[in-house]
């Protein structure tokens, strides 16, 4: 059996491995597997060597495991207990021997004889992973509610993946078994396939959607709508973060900051017509002085971390996200707002120690110390930057001095 890199060509045809994971699942189970062998044929006369069908059972409390071992040519695996979804395929992955993995659903709702036109796509030696898309495909039984929730999902990781993703949570793909180097870790639950969706984005595996019909499933679902989509959200929001936290925390860094400015108009072009702030703007100060300085921390936070994240083992990026030049603005930024604030807290502060009261106007002091913390938090963050970028440079540097020697 021949094992190959992403994009390359196998020399041999490969076998396809087909992992189902179950978990209370008789009543459609012997279905779904006879349609999957069925498909055997059809498989070899596009370039698939053979099908393996693993099924690994999750623990189930009726007779899922005894309908599963009266088929002589299915894999049966066991949990003893519960573990989830993704767990199971993990379990399946580990023992399947194809060069091409795949896995679906055992209720019915994904459609095995797709199994071809997917493997057909995966064998033309540039994808990874092909995605059976349900929501490309004219012929979808797909509840509303859960379109609504697959489109609002798709459309997120298309935004932090900067690529246009239809179907992020699709059960039914085909992939490389090379590709699991990439996409590992992976977790157990039902959060599994968006979470591989996006570190396939962000690992540059190119996936492929072919659409598929996606019909109603046997049995009671076990997917909760509302728990189930809050991981859903959290599992590509994190990992979205992991691989780009710049691009996360500056969007709302940036985003904070645009309010401000927004709110903040007005009751500037009053100061500089009446060199006075009436006290109505007093709620409307107060959100721009907190916005202005959590919309620098956000940012510069986000910098940083994406400067940390590139440091580390495996990381394809070796540089700093900000160029030098840009560093350098940050940091005369930053003297600059730390320079501002100072000067605005220094007479009421004088003020204070000659007389013992201060009469300038609240406004003075709440600018003047917004400008003094954001300058001093860009100052601060600038002086991490540099040491990061030390670090960063070291080991090249290290090596320019020793071929000089």
């Amino acid at each position: 059996m021949l094992h190959t890199a992403p994009g390359q060509v196998a020399s041999v045809a490969p076998m396809l491995s087909v992992v189902i994971p179950a978990y209370n699942e008789e009543n459609g189970i012997d279905a779904i597997l006879e349609r999957v062998l069925q498909q055997r044929d059809a498989l070899r006369a596009n370039g698939v060597a053979d099908l393996e069908l693993i099924v690994v059972d999750d623990g189930s409390k009726d007779a899922t495991a005894e309908r599963v071992a009266a088929h002589a040519d299915v894999r049966l695996i066991r949990h003893e207990v519960n573990l989830g979804y993704g767990a199971a395929l993990k379990t399946g992955f580990s023992a399947a021997r194809g060069d091409l993995l795949a896995f679906l659903d055992a209720d019915g709702t994904y459609p095995p004889e797709s199994f071809v036109d997917l493997c057909r796509e995966a064998l033309d030696g540039q994808t990874d992973i092909v995605i059976g898309s349900r929501m490309r495909s004219k012929d979808s039984e797909m509840p509303l509610v859960r379109r609504i929730g697959n489109t609002i999902f798709a459309s997120l990781l298309s935004i932090v993946g900067k690529r246009r993703i239809w179907d992020s949570a699709s059960g039914m793909r085909v992939f490389k078994r090379s590709a699991l180097d990439s996409l590992y870790p992976l977790p157990d639950g039902l959060d599994f396939t968006p979470a591989m969706s996006t570190r396939a984005l962000y690992e540059d595996l190119r996936m492929v959607e072919i659409p598929i019909p996606y019909k109603e499933r046997v049995g009671r679902s076990k997917l909760n709508v509302a728990k189930d989509g809050l991981r859903f959200f959290r599992s590509i929001m994190w990992t979205a973060t992991l691989y780009n936290p710049l691009g996360i925390f500056g969007a709302i860094g940036v985003a904070m900051l645009l309010l401000a400015a927004l709110l903040g108009i007005g009751p500037v072009l009053y100061y500089l017509q009446n060199r006075s702030v009436p006290e109505t703007t007093i709620y409307r100060l107060m959100a721009v002085l907190m916005l202005s300085a959590g919309g620098v921390n956000v940012l510069a936070f986000g910098l940083f971390s994406k400067s940390i994240f590139n440091l580390l083992p495996g990381r394809r990026e070796r540089t700093l996200p900000l160029p030098k030049r840009w560093q350098v603005a940050l940091a005369w930024a930053g003297l600059v707002l730390l320079l501002t604030g100072i000067g605005l807290l220094v007479p009421p502060g004088l003020e204070r120690l000659r007389t013992g009261q201060i009469t300038l106007h609240w406004s003075y002091l709440a600018a003047g110390g917004t400008l003094f913390l954001s300058g001093l938090q860009l100052s601060t963050w600038f002086v991490l930057l540099a040491m990061v970028s030390d670090l960063t440079s070291r080991p090249d540097r290290a090596r320019r001095d020793l071929r000089e020697a």
